[in-house]
C-alpha cells in the first residue's frame, strides 16, 4: 500500500494546488475507520481505498474525488456516519461517499424486475453527480485486479457482473482503457482455458514473424516523416477479449484473423489528422468499409478520432487511430476529462462533454419505458451500442447503432413516422425493412396513411425506442382481447389459492408491480408479458412458500455435495418421480436431466460429468414447472373453461403463448406447474378426457439444453 505522502504526491503532479491536509486527514480518518477489517488476500482493508485513490489519480481528478475513494466504504462498512462525514470534509464529500454507498448496494445481477429498478437508480445517481461512478468503476477495477483472493462461486458472479454491467458502462463513458482491462480480467475468470490459448498463439506469433509492432510502427513514422508531419506513433497487440470476441462473431480461428494490431497516431491540429490519413492511405491499401470520421461525427461521450484499417505490412491487416491531443486526452478519460486538472486548474479542454447533458441524453429514451423488459432492453442497446451515422433526404444526420435497419431509422425521426411505414429507400434504391444501414448511407421513410406495426416488427428493429413503440402499437390493438384472457388467468390462478380475483386485488397488484392499473395489468397477463404466479406472489407471498411436510425446490434432489447447485433442464423439464441423472457444468453447477433426454446422447463419452440422482421421497410443493402443448377449438369459452380445467386440478398456470392460430383451431403453450409425475398425469388426463381438446402432449425443446 502506497502511504499518504506518496498519494499527495501523484496528486501535486498534475494539481500543485490541491489540499493536502484534506486529503491526509481522509487517509487517516479512513484507516482509522478501518482498522481490524482485513480482505479475503489476509490484507488490511484499507489497502483497497487507497488503490482505488491512486486510480483515479491516473486520471487527474480533482480533490473531492480522490478524497471519496479513500472514504467510499466508511459509512457501509465502519461506524461511520453521513453527518460525521459531512462534519469533517463538507456536505459535497459526504453526498459523493452516501452516492458511492448506494451504489454498492444495488444487486445490478438480481432478478430481471429488480436488475431493471436497480438500474433506474444507477442512472440516476449518474445524473447527479457523475463522480460517483467513476469511484464506483475504479472500486470495481481495483476488485477485478485481486479476485484471485474470493472463492471461485464469487468470482464467477463478480466478473460476469462486470462484463455485463461495468466494462459496457466504462466504454459508454468513453473510458476504453477501462472497458478493456475490465474485460479482460472478467474473461481470465470466466473463460481461462480460451484466454490462455490465445495468449499462447501470440507468443508463437511473435516467434514466427518477429517484432511486427516495432516494424509497422517504424513503417509509419517514416511516412509521416517524409510528409513532413510530427506526430506520436503507438502501436500495440489487441487484448485477448477483444480478439476472442471477434472469432467468436466472425466465426473464424486465430490463424484466419488479420487485424490483431491496432495503432494511435496522436498529432497536433485537426488539419494533421487528415493529412496523415492522406499519407497512410497512399503507402497502403484501406480496406473498403472500415473506415470512421468520429471527428466530423464525434460520439455522443465526445469520442473524436479518424479510425481506418489498411493492409500493411506483409499483407496484415492493421487498424489505425488518428487524434490531436485534445482528442486523445477525451478518448483516455471519456467523461471523466470534465473534471481533469492540469498544473492546478481544470482542464478547459474543448471536447470534452458536459456530463449533465451527457446524461440527461442517455437518460430521456430510457424514461420512455414503460416496464422493466423494454427498460433494461433500452440499457444494455444504450451501453454496447457502436454508431452508424445516415442521412435524411434534407442531409440532416441521424444516429443509430450498429445493425440499425430502416425501421429504426423511421422511428428515430418520429414515432408517427414509424407506426406508419410502409417501405423504404437506401441511397435511392428500395430496400425491405431488416436491411442493416451503414455509414454515410441516405434513407428515405415511405409512408402511408392507416398503417399499423406488424408484429414482425419486434424482431425487424433494433433500437429500444423503436421497440417500445411497436409493442405499445400491438398492445393497444390487442388490448381488449387480452384483458379478457388475463381476467381468465387470473381467477384460475387466485381460486387455486382459495382467493378471488377482485378489481381491487388486481389493482393493488398493478400499483406494487409499477403498473397503470388493473387493465394494464390483465392486458399484460393476456400477451404473456405478466405471469399469474408473478400476481398471486406480490400479493400474497406466505401462500406460495413451503408449508409443513411438503419438500421444496431447494432440496428436492437427493445425491448432491452440500457445494453443487441443483438446475432443472430447460430442454426435459423433468419432474419427481420420473428417473433423472446429474450432468456437472462449469459455472452452472449440475444440471438435472430426465433420463431418456436426448440431450444426454452428448454425453456418453464424459462419464466424469454424470450424477447418480433421485428425486427425495414426499409430498412436493407444486413448482416444478412443465410446458404443454395443446390444439384446442377456436370457439367462445374455450380457452376459459382449459384454464378452469388445469385449476381444477390444483395446478396452476405460470405462461401461455398461442404457436398458431387458425379459423377453427389453436395451437399453443400451456406452462403448468405441477408437485411431480403424477400431478402431471392427472392434468394431461382431465384435458385430453375434454371434447374441445384435439391434441395434447409434453413439449420439449432441444434447443434450450444447456452448454
Amino acid at each position: 500500500m502506497i502511504d499518504v505522502e506518496d498519494l499527495i504526491e501523484l496528486v501535486h503532479t498534475y494539481n500543485p494546488r490541491s489540499n493536502a491536509d484534506l486529503i491526509r486527514t481522509a487517509f487517516e480518518y479512513g484507516r482509522r475507520m478501518h482498522v481490524g477489517q482485513f480482505r479475503h488476500s489476509g490484507e488490511e482493508y484499507f489497502t483497497h481505498p487507497v488503490a482505488v485513490a491512486a486510480i483515479l489519480t491516473e486520471q487527474h481528478l480533482d480533490d473531492a474525488t480522490i478524497i471519496t475513494a479513500l472514504l467510499h466504504d466508511t459509512i457501509e462498512d465502519t461506524k461511520s456516519t453521513y453527518t460525521e462525514v459531512e462534519r469533517l470534509f463538507g456536505t459535497e464529500i459526504a453526498e459523493l461517499v452516501d452516492g458511492v454507498t448506494k451504489l454498492t448496494n444495488l444487486q445490478l445481477s438480481s432478478s430481471e424486475t429488480k436488475q431493471a429498478e436497480n438500474f433506474r437508480k444507477l442512472f440516476m445517481a449518474m445524473s447527479k453527480d457523475m463522480r460517483v461512478i467513476l469511484v464506483k468503476l475504479a472500486d470495481r477495477l481495483h476488485n477485478m485486479r485481486t479476485i484471485k483472493s474470493m472463492r471461485h462461486e464469487k468470482q464467477v458472479q463478480k466478473a460476469r457482473e462486470t462484463m455485463d454491467i461495468f466494462a459496457p458502462l466504462a466504454g459508454r463513458m468513453g473510458m476504453q482503457w477501462m472497458r478493456e482491462e475490465l474485460e479482460d480480467l472478467s474473461f481470465r475468470v470466466l473463460n481461462s482455458e480460451a484466454r490462455g490459448s490465445i495468449i499462447r498463439r501470440f507468443i508463437t506469433l511473435q516467434r514466427e514473424t518477429g517484432d511486427v509492432i516495432n516494424k509497422i510502427t517504424n513503417d509509419v513514422r517514416t511516412e509521416l516523416d517524409k510528409q513532413g508531419i510530427e506526430a506520436e506513433v503507438f502501436g500495440r497487440a489487441k487484448k485477448p477479449y477483444s480478439i476472442w470476441r471477434k472469432m467468436e462473431e466472425k466465426q473464424m480461428g486465430f490463424s484466419r484473423l488479420s487485424d490483431i494490431y491496432g495503432f494511435r497516431i496522436v498529432c497536433e491540429s485537426e488539419q494533421d489528422c487528415y493529412r496523415i490519413l492522406g499519407a497512410i492511405h497512399q503507402r497502403w491499401r484501406a480496406v473498403p468499409g472500415r473506415f470512421k470520421d468520429y471527428i466530423s461525427q464525434p460520439k455522443s461521450n465526445g469520442y473524436r478520432s479518424i479510425h481506418t484499417t489498411v493492409s500493411g505490412r506483409d499483407g496484415k491487416r492493421v487498424e489505425v487511430q488518428i487524434r490531436t491531443r485534445q482528442m486523445h486526452e477525451v478518448a483516455e478519460a471519456g467523461v471523466a476529462a470534465h473534471w481533469s486538472y492540469r498544473d492546478g486548474v481544470r482542464v478547459q479542454n474543448p471536447f470534452a462533454v458536459d456530463p449533465a447533458k451527457w446524461i440527461a441524453g442517455l437518460t430521456e429514451r430510457f424514461e420512455q419505458s414503460e416496464d422493466h423488459d423494454e427498460f433494461m432492453e433500452a440499457v444494455k442497446l444504450e451501453m454496447y451500442s457502436d454508431q452508424v451515422f445516415c442521412f435524411t433526404p434534407k442531409g440532416e444526420v441521424v444516429a443509430l447503432p450498429r445493425g440499425a435497419t430502416p425501421l429504426d431509422f423511421a422511428y428515430a425521426i418520429h414515432t408517427r413516422i414509424g407506426d406508419s411505414c410502409v417501405g423504404a429507400k437506401v441511397d435511392g434504391m428500395r430496400v425491405p425493412l431488416w436491411t442493416r444501414v451503414k455509414n454515410g448511407q441516405s434513407v428515405e421513410i415511405m409512408t402511408a396513411e392507416g398503417q399499423r406495426p406488424q408484429a414482425t416488427w419486434i424482431d425487424i428493429a433494433v433500437t429500444g425506442k423503436a421497440k417500445s413503440a411497436i409493442r405499445k402499437s400491438l398492445r393497444e390493438e390487442d388490448r381488449e382481447r387480452f384483458i379478457k384472457l388475463g381476467r381468465e388467468l387470473a381467477r384460475v390462478a387466485f381460486e387455486h389459492i382459495s382467493k378471488k380475483a377482485t378489481d381491487k386485488a388486481l389493482s393493488t397488484a398493478a400499483t406494487r408491480l409499477g403498473l397503470g392499473g388493473a387493465g394494464d395489468l390483465l392486458a399484460r397477463l393476456g400477451s404473456a408479458e405478466l405471469t399469474a404466479r408473478e400476481v398471486v406472489k406480490v400479493l400474497y407471498p406466505e401462500l406460495t412458500m413451503s408449508t409443513g411436510d411438503e419438500i421444496d425446490a431447494n432440496r428436492a434432489v437427493v445425491g448432491l455435495s452440500p457445494d453443487q447447485t441443483p438446475q432443472r433442464a430447460s430442454c426435459c423439464q423433468p419432474v419427481p418421480g420420473e428417473r433423472i441423472v446429474g450432468i456437472t457444468y462449469r459455472g452452472k453447477g449440475v444440471v438435472i436431466h430426465a433420463i431418456d433426454c436426448p440431450a444426454l446422447e452428448e454425453f456418453e463419452e464424459q462419464t466424469g460429468r454424470w450424477v447418480d440422482l433421485h428425486w427425495h421421497s414426499g409430498r412436493h410443493l407444486a413448482v416444478h414447472s412443465v410446458t404443454l402443448e395443446l390444439t384446442i377449438r377456436n370457439d367462445a369459452g374455450v380457452l376459459g373453461r382449459i384454464c378452469t380445467l388445469i385449476g381444477e386440478q390444483k395446478a396452476n398456470i405460470s405462461d401461455l403463448t398461442f404457436r398458431d392460430r387458425k379459423p377453427d383451431f389453436y395451437r399453443l403453450l400451456v406452462e403448468v406447474d405441477l408437485r411431480d409425475v403424477e400431478h402431471l398425469h392427472m392434468v394431461m388426463t382431465a384435458l385430453e378426457a375434454d371434447s374441445d381438446v384435439a391434441a395434447i402432449a409434453r413439449h420439449r425443446d432441444l434447443t434450450r439444453r444447456p452448454s
